[in-house]
């Protein structure tokens, strides 16, 4: 009965898988608070909405505006079920589209002057058509493409170089170069005049800011998704409740008049608001929503039911337990909002690459315009100016940037379709590395709902009373094992009886007084400590043991009274889950507290080789740290209290949904299912997001180190080709939208 000597640190103690059968609050999905978890950002209508860096997140200001790091404009920390206004897509947007109608004459004029040369700028006015063209290049520059200048000032006072740095630097050089040569064409040496013009660039810097306006605004839109994401999660509870008063008046009320301890009526049809318990009647639930269980659950006092699953037939009064910020609905938001602008570890390498590519492409730009200047061709300082805007154009590494966040947006949405909840990017790289998956036994690999399989007499009381009164004793107890053998008495109809001097003997078992009579229940050494001799029940507790039970002995007034056989039974999921991750190379070692006997019959009926038994819950962590010392990349699953220290110290922490608040919160990944298999399909999604963050790096390295060179003029003595900085411009938005388009084939992932 080795169990109950070890896996739960005293046998009074609160159960540390939600204590099924004991606790009236919806611990089966994890609602219980925790003095140590931190609660997540208010979620709800109505609260004050924070704002955060996508590359910093360590910037946090109450109000939008832009990073003091990078530049970049700030979005919505918290998540919220107000729709809040996009302030800078809606001002990129306008930008953009005033740039667009502003840019398209520039363009037209641009293209007619190269089909017809300098006879085009001699047949219209010269000087009209060059003071036309700051007219509209000017207001795309200064004001569309104010907010780039503003970023790229901010990189090289803070001396964080990044692509605002290129960005503005180019378009700056080109339309100044052109403002100076519409003001003073005299000032200008004949080195930069081609047929007697000096050249204007107006139209590359007003398309290349029209072109970068466009990758900003794809990328806020593609943000934006995340948050409609969540908004459409949390949209997904009731508006309003019926509260039920001390008289019984009933009466409609707001989802956020709600208080924890009040009592709701939920009708047939109607959606539960908020977490709690089943106080009176009786219904079915569809809990879909949460669980991915297309059966509806029966429902009636006592059981836990989750905000926004839909009640179908009956009635039922329910007290509220989990409100606003601190339900089940509201924390996966939180998880989803969240992991969504973490950063994976990977990213620091392209951060790496930027803060010395920035720099080094500055100085490419100055070494060809110098060679342009001294070897090249006439106008040599028209084209050195040419060479050093398209090369400072194309090499903007908005792609290097966007290559990592965009994966890991992706695939956090992804994930979250299927229950998979990752709360922050590295635990997404991390996932694929993993080599070793330590599982807790007890509500991971099995059902977490003890039920009593056997009741033998080994002395002069019948099984109905060793039954009875070990379950009157139990009762005192709050340990699920009590709890299942308090269920089967009462099933069988046992009245049972009123204890007195209730004792627990920690990690052995209890003893008590009932009737005059001295009961004890627990393991064999609770009985030896007792000098109690259990010789001939020993035979049939190893039968039972063998078979996957765990053995508790009854003893009355000092002489053995028979024994009660409990076992957990194995999830139907299991088998499958663990055959998917042996098949990618991951080995399983299940911890259990439970004695060797019955974790061997457990542990051969899931085909596992690796097992540890008789755990206690301190040592669960110490396993963790074994493994990881030996070179070992380990994730580790589990659901309870005890479980915590060794999710948090394992390199990825799994909790199940329906484990406690302190399970979920040590964890880096929540399966919302508490399905097995949500491991393998987290492994899969690790696989295909690190995989398609290496193709956009990929692409974006690539992308550079072709294109430098030919913005440079490599290729201009062989083909005659220099590239023009409107053209750069158009190859370095496409690089962007071809990784954004990769990182967007991870929402049909197969997992």
């Amino acid at each position: 009965m080795q169990h109950r000597a070890h896996e739960h640190p005293s046998h009074h103690e609160p159960a540390a898988r939600g204590g099924q059968g004991h606790d009236p609050a919806p611990c089966a999905h994890g609602h219980h608070g925790h003095a140590a978890a931190a609660p997540p950002p208010a979620v709800t209508a109505g609260t004050k909405v924070e704002w955060t860096c996508p590359m910093h997140p360590e910037i946090v200001r109450d109000a939008p505006g832009n990073c003091p790091i990078c530049g970049m404009a700030l979005e919505p920390r918290t998540a919220t079920l107000e729709d809040v206004e996009n302030v800078h897509l809606k001002d990129m947007t306008r930008r953009f589209w005033l740039s667009v109608a502003l840019s398209l004459p520039l363009v037209a004029a641009a293209m007619a002057e190269m089909v017809w040369g300098a006879a085009f700028r001699h047949a219209v006015n010269e000087g009209l058509f060059a003071w036309g063209q700051l007219a509209a290049a000017t207001p795309v520059v200064l004001w569309g493409g104010w907010p780039f200048f503003e970023r790229a000032w901010v990189s090289f006072r803070t001396l964080r170089l990044n692509m605002y740095s290129l960005i503005g630097l180019g378009v700056a050089v080109a339309y100044l170069f052109s403002v100076f040569a519409v003001l003073f064409p005299g000032a200008l040496p004949e080195a930069f005049k081609a047929h007697g013009l000096v050249p204007l660039y107006f139209e590359a810097a007003a398309v290349i800011t029209t072109l970068v306006l466009l990758g900003e605004v794809l990328e806020l839109r593609a943000r934006s998704q995340t948050s409609s994401a969540v908004r459409a999660l949390l949209g997904l509870a009731p508006n309003t409740a019926i509260r039920v008063a001390a008289d019984g008046a009933e009466r409609e009320v707001t989802l956020a008049e709600v208080q924890p301890g009040e009592r709701l009526r939920v009708r047939p049809g109607a959606k539960v608001p908020v977490d709690g318990v089943v106080l009176e009647g009786h219904s079915v639930v569809d809990e879909s929503m949460i669980t991915g269980e297309s059966v509806p659950v029966a429902k009636r006092a006592g059981d836990p039911v989750t905000g926004a699953t839909v009640n179908q037939t009956g009635t039922f009064v329910m007290r509220a337990e989990k409100v606003g910020a601190d339900t089940l609905l509201a924390q996966i938001a939180h998880l989803v909002s969240e992991a969504a602008r973490s950063r994976a570890p990977i990213q620091r390498l392209a951060d790496l690459v930027s803060s010395w590519f920035v720099p080094g492409v500055i100085a490419i730009a100055a070494v060809a315009a110098l060679v342009w200047w001294l070897v090249g061709p006439q106008p040599a300082l028209a084209n050195a100016l040419v060479v050093a805007v398209s090369v400072l154009i194309i090499a903007c590494p908005c792609a290097l940037g966007l290559a990592t966040p965009i994966s890991v947006m992706v695939g956090v949405g992804r994930g979250a379709l299927d229950g998979v909840l990752i709360k922050d990017a590295e635990a997404l790289e991390l996932m694929e590395q993993v080599t070793t998956l330590v599982v807790d036994k007890t509500g991971t690999l099995t059902e977490g709902k003890p039920a009593v399989q056997a009741v033998e007499a080994g002395g002069e009381e019948p099984e109905p009373e060793v039954l009875r009164l070990a379950a009157s004793l139990e009762r005192a107890s709050e340990h699920p094992l009590a709890a299942a053998i308090v269920a089967a008495a009462e099933a069988r109809g046992l009245a049972l009886a009123p204890v007195s001097d209730f004792a627990s003997v920690t990690g052995k078992g209890v003893r008590g007084t009932i009737a005059g009579r001295r009961v004890l229940i627990g393991n064999a050494a609770l009985l030896a400590d007792e000098r109690i001799d259990a010789a001939r029940l020993a035979d049939r507790a190893q039968a039972l043991q063998s078979a996957g039970q765990t053995v508790m002995f009854v003893a009355v007034d000092g002489r053995a009274a028979g024994l009660v056989g409990v076992a957990d039974p194995i999830k139907a999921s299991t088998p499958e889950a663990i055959r998917a991750l042996r098949e990618a190379g991951v080995r399983i070692v299940m911890l259990t507290g439970d004695n060797r006997r019955t974790a061997q019959a457990v542990a051969t009926q899931l085909g596992l080789a690796d097992f540890v038994a008789e755990v206690l819950p301190q040592d669960k962590h110490r396993v963790v740290r074994e493994l990881q010392a030996k070179g070992e990349v380990v994730a580790m699953a589990g659901d309870g209290v005890n479980d915590a220290p060794a999710l948090a110290q394992a390199n990825v922490g799994i909790a199940m949904g329906h484990g406690t608040d302190i399970a979920m919160q040590s964890a880096r990944i929540v399966l919302v299912k508490g399905d097995l298999r949500g491991i393998a399909k987290a492994r899969r999604l690790s696989r295909a997001t690190m995989g398609n963050i290496r193709q956009n790096l990929f692409f974006a390295f690539v992308y550079n180190a072709l294109g430098v060179p030919v913005a440079a003029g490599v290729l201009f003595p062989w083909l005659g080709l220099l590239l023009s900085p409107m053209i750069a411009s158009a190859a370095m938005s496409l690089s962007s939208v071809s990784v954004i388009g990769n990182a967007l084939r991870l929402r049909k992932a197969t997992l």
